[in-house]
């Protein structure tokens, strides 16, 4: 399959995070890649908590970087969790803010590596393990990062704007283009193809899985019933979501009603008709499925 960059929308904007530190090569870096020394903080009801808990289960990194899971509702205001107030208060002297997760920690220093995850990710990368899983594989960085500017823009935030309650008819009408041309486009690319990258599973393959898992299981309870059909419609693309469902590094990883039970507690949106259409039996592959349990 072809390594050209997927056209690119505007990137998203996210929030600054708090710290920015990266896992380097070598001792001289300061932050190294060595085993038992970090620990990820991550909740897998949270979108960037579900994806570093699939690229650390395809890298089995279970030994090497072990992973505390957080509560799917934050417990403190802000949407900051109790847990991580420690190591918050350990790495920035006086720190107000609300604690949130995911986080890189060192246990050697107690103190927080970062909090921004698209770099935490990466920096998996990084880890000795075995076998030859790459989740950024040589040459696959432009599509990788295309791919990321598309899931943010073109699905997690068009979607949102879709269904956002007080938006005009105009508004939602132009987001819901947004959104259907972006899975246009990505039906194509996946129509006959296992992965969106050179045949093989990488970043980008989890960033849009994940987005697709938002897609049906929150946005949609924000959408009428004919959006969700023709979201529904992209039938290349629902596919490939299923595929990587039954992979026990993505479905066994779903909190399905963490998931619901964080959206109740963030959302201000209106139920819309198409809460009642689910395009995915993702239950059949999540953690707490017996379904799962017997693979």
């Amino acid at each position: 399959m072809s390594v050209t960059p997927l056209a690119a929308v505007p990137s998203a904007r996210r929030a600054a995070p708090a710290f920015r530190g990266r896992i380097g090569r070598d001792a001289r870096s300061g932050h190294y890649a060595v085993p038992h020394r970090y620990r990820l903080h991550l909740s897998t009801a949270c979108p960037d908590g579900l994806r570093l808990a699939i690229g650390h289960s395809l890298l089995a990194l279970d030994t090497g970087c072990p992973v505390t899971l957080l509560p799917a509702v934050p417990d403190c205001p802000g949407g900051g969790h109790s847990a991580l107030r420690p190591l918050y208060e350990a790495s920035a002297h006086h720190f107000t803010g609300p604690a949130l997760g995911p986080v890189l920690s060192d246990d050697w220093s107690g103190r927080i590596v970062s909090t921004h995850a698209p770099d935490i990710l990466r920096d998996l990368d990084r880890f000795p393990h075995e076998g030859d899983a790459r989740l950024y594989p040589a040459g696959l960085e432009s599509v990788i990062e295309a791919v990321e500017r598309m899931c943010a823009e073109g699905i997690d935030e068009a979607a949102q704007r879709a269904g956002r309650a007080g938006a005009g008819p105009a508004e939602r009408a132009g987001a819901l283009d947004t959104l259907l041309d972006t899975l246009d486009r990505l039906d194509r690319r996946l129509a006959g193809e296992e992965y969106l990258a050179d045949d093989r599973l990488s970043a980008a393959d989890i960033e849009l899985w994940v987005s697709l898992v938002q897609l049906d299981t929150v946005h949609r309870c924000h959408l009428d019933a004919a959006a969700v059909h023709r979201i529904a419609g992209h039938r290349a693309l629902w596919a490939y979501a299923r595929r990587l469902a039954a992979h026990p590094a993505f479905g066994r990883r779903l909190d399905l009603d963490g998931i619901a039970r964080r959206h109740h507690g963030r959302c201000q949106g209106l139920e819309a008709a198409g809460a009642a259409v689910q395009i995915l039996d993702w239950a059949a592959h999540a953690a707490d499925s017996p379904d799962a349990s017997r693979r």
